[in-house]
C-alpha cells in the first residue's frame, strides 16, 4: 500500500486551487475507500432567465391548458419545450 502523502493547509481557496492544479490528487488521497453514487435530492439545474414575447392568444391558450393540467403555464412552455427539443434532436441524430 502506497504512503499518502498529508494535505496541507490552505489559506484561501485560490491557494488550495493553485496546489489542486499542479498535484495529483492521488499522492493525497486513496480514492479506492471514496464512496460514488451520492445523491443530491434538492439538486436543481440551473435555468437562466428570458423574455420572449408571444401572441396573446397563444398565450391565453398556454394558460387554459395549464389550468386544465393544474401545471403553473411557465412550467408547462418549459415541458412543451423539452418534449418537442428531445423530438428534434432524436429525428437529427437519425439522419
Amino acid at each position: 500500500m502506497k504512503k499518502r502523502k498529508k494535505i496541507p493547509k490552505f489559506k484561501n481557496e485560490k491557494r488550495e486551487r493553485d496546489f489542486w492544479s499542479k498535484k495529483d490528487s492521488i499522492d493525497y488521497i486513496d480514492w479506492s475507500k471514496a464512496k460514488g453514487n451520492l445523491d443530491f435530492p434538492n439538486l436543481k439545474p440551473s435555468t437562466k432567465t428570458i423574455s420572449l414575447r408571444l401572441p396573446e392568444s397563444l398565450l391565453n391558450s398556454l394558460k387554459m391548458i395549464a389550468n386544465k393540467r393544474d401545471v403553473p403555464y411557465q412550467s408547462f412552455i418549459k415541458i412543451i419545450l423539452n418534449e418537442k427539443v428531445k423530438k428534434e434532436r432524436n429525428r437529427t441524430e437519425r439522419r
